[in-house]
């Protein structure tokens, strides 16, 4: 259905100015709650962190965003916050930021996610018999 026209980028967009982040998706791993919070594990090389850091500086804790995962299509989050990622000893160029942002709830992603292991970001198909 889409072939190539998924793109390799995610990207977060200011509402009030539209400033926009680009976030290659391989070095993104992105979770999500039952409560649609996402957390955005990003690691790379140092320069993209502290652009990553001047992007978020100036955003208050709820300031709406919307996001687009490699071309999908704009939805509507929240900034919760950012925070430094620890466990794993990176070489020295590269750093780790946790993204957490808010999705939109709604009963039917609530279901999607936990429930059934879908995700909102992937079709569900139902199969006919």
């Amino acid at each position: 259905m889409f072939g190539d026209e998924i793109s390799d980028k995610i990207v977060i967009r200011k509402n009030h100015s539209d400033e926009i982040l680009l976030l290659d998706q391989k070095k993104v791993h992105i979770r999500e709650k039952k409560d649609a919070l996402m957390a955005l594990s990003y690691i790379a090389p140092i320069f993209e962190i502290i652009e990553l850091e001047r992007f978020f500086e100036d955003l208050l804790s709820s300031e709406k965003l919307t996001m687009d995962i490699g071309g999908t299509g704009e939805f509507p989050v929240a900034f919760r916050g950012i925070i430094e990622g620890n466990g794993k000893n990176f070489p020295q160029n590269l750093d780790h930021r946790i993204i957490l942002l808010q999705g939109p709830i709604s009963l039917d992603s609530i279901m999607d996610v936990q429930l059934m292991g879908f995700s909102r970001f992937k079709q569900n198909y139902t199969v006919s018999d």
